[in-house]
């Protein structure tokens, strides 16, 4: 369904309602004759003049979704998806009106939509906890308008079919949505929840004394390094700072002597420079 294009610019909820309101509704000879000519030869036009007829009641079943927080032209785009799907797939010699196939599409890919967004954390995977999502809040009011605005765990789960447990679990899910760190807690101001967080990183000077440590330490070791004989530094260069270390055995074919011989050679050089290292900059500071 890739191909069709919805005639639209989707910016503001008020602009597109405008436009989306030239279009003619369909009787329903139109409707049968539109979609047989779809469904038989493929024709775009006709299915592009079903959709673009029907993209008022996406916006009103989408309204029906409003109260999850989302934003509404967010949703109308889901369902426009759904109702495109049903097109695809409507057939007029069933003798129902396109928009009654099509509801199911577009509540599904609403209510997908509203899943996915909602957090991080998957909070329903199973056709049942996807029903107890969107049926919960629902259930409830209608209960608090019974008792006089108590909530009732053992009623809700009654009226859902659903475990008491099953209802808790849920309503843990829903509290615990996901919030940007660009929100800004209040509308209009430049404060976010980002601005409010603890910043652990270093302060510059520190930053800085840690560079220069860092860069002290490096010449030290240049600086150890030197003191060593021509041996003992390509056995530490070799095994120990090389990218790609050679093995004993590679360094003793080099040599012409035993792995033995140039594991002590190693210990003997790695003990040379541990004590020059301990011992200061100023210990060495003459390089032979």
């Amino acid at each position: 369904m890739s191909t069709f294009h919805l005639p639209v610019v989707i910016d503001t909820w008020d602009h597109y309602l405008a436009q989306i309101s030239r279009f003619d509704l369909l009787s329903r000879e139109e409707e049968v004759e539109l979609a047989t000519r779809y469904r038989r030869r493929g024709d775009l036009e006709a299915a592009h003049r079903l959709i673009c007829a029907n993209l008022r009641f996406v916006v009103k079943i989408a309204n029906e979704y409003r109260a999850y927080g989302m934003k509404g032209l967010d949703l109308v785009q889901e369902g426009n998806i759904g109702l495109m799907m049903a097109v695809k797939k409507f057939d007029p010699e069933r003798g129902i009106r396109l928009i009654t196939y099509a509801v199911w599409w577009i509540r599904a890919y609403i209510q997908s939509f509203i899943i996915r967004s909602w957090s991080l954390v998957k909070i329903g995977t199973t056709q049942a906890q996807k029903r107890l999502f969107f049926k919960l809040s629902q259930a409830r009011e209608a209960i608090r308008r019974l008792t006089g605005g108590e909530d009732d765990l053992e009623e809700v789960a009654r009226r859902l079919h659903v475990r008491d447990e099953e209802v808790t679990e849920m309503t843990l899910r829903m509290g615990a949505r996901d919030a940007s760190l660009d929100l800004e807690l209040n509308e209009g101001d430049d404060y976010s929840l980002m601005a409010s967080l603890a910043d652990d990183r270093h302060n510059q000077e520190d930053q800085l004394l840690q560079r220069e440590e860092q860069t002290l330490l490096a010449a030290r070791v240049q600086q150890a390094l030197g003191r060593l004989n021509e041996r003992e530094r390509r056995i530490v260069r070799d095994r120990i700072l090389s990218d790609h270390p050679l093995t004993l055995q590679e360094l003793a074919e080099v040599y012409g002597i035993s792995r033995e011989r140039i594991r002590q050679l190693e210990k003997n050089a790695l003990e040379k420079l541990k004590g020059m290292l301990a011992n200061g900059v100023d210990k060495f500071r003459r390089i032979p």
